[in-house]
């Protein structure tokens, strides 16, 4: 009996390991064709004669389609089962990869580009709401932060693949690497997820019940953490090739092997980002915004200094995804106990605004680089790390407020609310 039982066990945590790993793959394939943009931006520019600041745009309008169509999306989802839904999304994305690759004109491609972009978002957040089903609530943080390193993983080995692929083969061979693993990936997602997971256990929600969350301050101020966080970010991290390439004059055979090496920076980062989760929460993330801003303002210095430069941009990789997995738990807990017919739309709060962060900041790197040269993005954006670093201070602030006097932080209906749910 004894025998049997740990025979049990140890099926049912082989399974959740695999699960665990399926989902962590998901959001390696998205953060693959997402990213690969980047590595490949000098390639596409060359065949479609066009500037490398005009495909640089093509990054923020993915991010500004991901940022509208997720919301709109998520809150469609209601009872459907979550595994249909996130097959067909995949299916989508793999076509979109699919016209990438024969894209016969730039507009095609940003075409291709945009048909991604409506669905990624929403599947990496039915990802997220598998890793909470799923996961018990001591592994949770572990979980979410592997699924996030889905994405450092796609930067350390996607994008300097995607880029050697390209410099070998051509940009096209890239994206249908991402292509033949993203139908690899659907049939081990058919196989071994389950197919009876919804996102609440109520037969109807509305999407005034669902967008509620929005009326709760903690909520709101964690929105613009990610989006100033991301924003800072991205105005240098858009450009990183031509820092490389055009600012620190670092040769082009250098590139794979530097974008492997940041990669692996913000791989780290999001697993500290679990740690940090996991004991500390928020707090410790002002002495990060501190650090990140300060080194973002000195790279001006960094393109006259290559290892200066390399410093810097070393540390925004480790910077990167710190906030991931704290303001995931935060959106998360918040909503698991308050809204909780709002998971799937909690769980893609993260993705969404993060892709906001990205649209306004490689837009604002592209203005800077137009009419300010690379000398421009790092103190740009600086100001905007500091900005993050003033939010997340009133964040934990009001969090620690909350914890000391419950119900005073939300809006005046929602007191109400408050008052019945803790009763």
């Amino acid at each position: 009996m004894i025998s049997s039982t740990k025979g049990a066990f140890i099926t049912e945590n082989n399974r959740f390991k695999l699960q665990s790993l399926l989902l962590t793959a998901t959001a390696f394939i998205l953060g693959f064709s997402e990213f690969n943009i980047i590595g490949v931006l000098n390639d596409i520019a060359h065949q479609f004669h066009v500037s490398v600041s005009s495909v640089g745009y093509l990054v923020t309008i993915f991010a500004l389609v991901y940022a509208i169509s997720t919301p709109i999306f998520t809150t469609l989802i209601e009872q459907h089962r979550l595994l249909p839904v996130l097959l067909s999304l995949m299916g989508i994305f793999t076509l979109g990869n699919l016209i990438t690759v024969c894209a016969p004109t730039y507009a095609v491609l940003t075409l291709s580009r945009i048909m991604i972009a409506l669905v990624s978002g929403v599947a990496i957040s039915i990802t997220m709401t598998f890793a909470i089903k799923l996961a018990p609530k001591d592994r949770r943080a572990w979980l979410i932060a592997w699924v996030y390193s889905g994405f450092s993983i796609a930067a350390v080995l996607g994008m300097p693949i995607g880029t050697w692929v390209s410099e070998h083969w051509g940009w096209r061979m890239s994206f249908l690497v991402i292509t033949l693993l993203s139908v690899v990936l659907l049939i081990m997602l058919a196989s071994f997820l389950p197919r009876q997971l919804r996102q609440s256990q109520e037969q109807k929600v509305s999407l005034g019940s669902q967008l509620i969350i929005f009326k709760d301050w903690r909520i709101l101020l964690g929105v613009l953490v990610v989006i100033f966080n991301f924003t800072g970010i991205y105005v240098v991290y858009t450009y990183l090739r031509p820092i490389f390439v055009s600012g620190m004059g670092i040769a082009t055979t250098l590139i794979t092997p530097l974008f492997m090496a940041y990669g692996f920076m913000t791989l780290g980062s999001n697993q500290f980002s679990g740690r940090l989760a996991a004991h500390s929460g928020l707090t410790k993330m002002p002495r990060v915004y501190g650090v990140l801003a300060i080194a973002l303002a000195c790279l001006p210095l960094g393109l006259q200094l290559t290892w200066v430069g390399l410093l810097i941009v070393f540390i925004m990789g480790f910077s990167m995804y710190l906030i991931n997995s704290p303001i995931q738990l935060h959106f998360l807990g918040i909503t698991e106990k308050d809204y909780p017919q709002s998971m799937v739309l909690a769980a893609s709060l993260h993705s969404i605004f993060c892709n906001v962060g990205i649209a306004t900041g490689s837009a604002i790197g592209g203005l800077l680089v137009a009419h300010g040269g690379l000398n421009s993005i790092g103190p740009g954006g600086a100001i905007f790390i500091l900005v993050t670093l003033g939010l997340v201070v009133s964040l934990n602030h009001l969090n620690q407020h909350w914890d000391q006097h419950p119900h005073t932080t939300l809006s005046a209906d929602d007191h109400v609310r408050g008052e019945t749910s803790h009763q």
